[in-house]
């Protein structure tokens, strides 16, 4: 995916630990009617190679969905000692409309994972606003035997909720991560993970919540 690319609708600041907002929002409202602007600034990553992810957003502001094609860490038989661990960051620039601020009230994870008998699997996500010192992380561990469609979420409590500044842009980063361990499985038998599912349904979504900005 080149640096630059446009796609419709809205994106989030999110979890613990961001970057606090300069301003209080007021109370939680609906999204804004006009349409979001995310500008993919970068996508880089093992777990993403050029022309592999997908960023859509729902024609309701609600969500944005990222889609990758090729999404796949795995140990044992021949694999390579470095497909153990795949990893995929985007650098996500927001347009919001004046007045506006937003945050991420929960993200879904899904894909499918093929884990042999003592191996394990692992997705991870962390999320921060670009210049912030803090970065929220979230993790997942499914064990082996395991031969399933899994899905993971990172889920905030309304209250705990991190808004975006507002009237300063702030380019927002989610950092995911996928890691299979061979454990105590036979050194022959491949274990894998992967960041889609195999019945070809969007592998993560980031469900939206919004505010108007003091003053608005």
């Amino acid at each position: 995916m080149n640096a630059g690319l446009l796609v419709s609708g809205a994106v989030a600041a999110l979890f613990a630990s961001a970057l606090p907002a300069q301003h209080s929002p007021s109370g939680i409202t609906d999204p804004p009617p006009d349409k979001i602007v995310i500008d993919v600034a970068t996508v880089n990553g093992s777990g993403c190679p050029l022309g592999t992810a997908a960023v859509a957003v729902s024609e309701d502001n609600t969500a944005f969905t990222v889609t990758y094609s090729d999404y796949l860490a795995q140990v044992g038989g021949d694999s390579s000692p470095t497909a153990s661990r795949k990893n995929c960051q985007l650098n996500l620039v927001v347009h919001v409309p004046h007045g506006f601020t937003y945050a991420v009230a929960s993200a879904d994870y899904r894909g499918y994972a093929s884990l042999q008998a003592g191996a394990s699997g692992t997705e991870k996500a962390s999320y921060y606003f670009q210049g912030s010192p803090s970065t929220a992380s979230r993790s997942h561990t499914f064990q082996g035997p395991y031969e399933d469609n899994w899905q993971a979420t990172d889920e905030t409590d309304w209250a705990q909720l991190v808004w975006a500044p507002c009237g300063v842009q702030r380019n927002f980063n989610i950092n995911t991560e996928l890691r299979v361990s061979a454990g105590a499985s036979a050194p022959a038998a491949t274990s894998y993970m992967t960041m889609d599912s195999t019945d070809g349904d969007i592998s993560t979504i980031y469900h939206l919540a919004w505010k108007e900005c003091p003053g608005s």
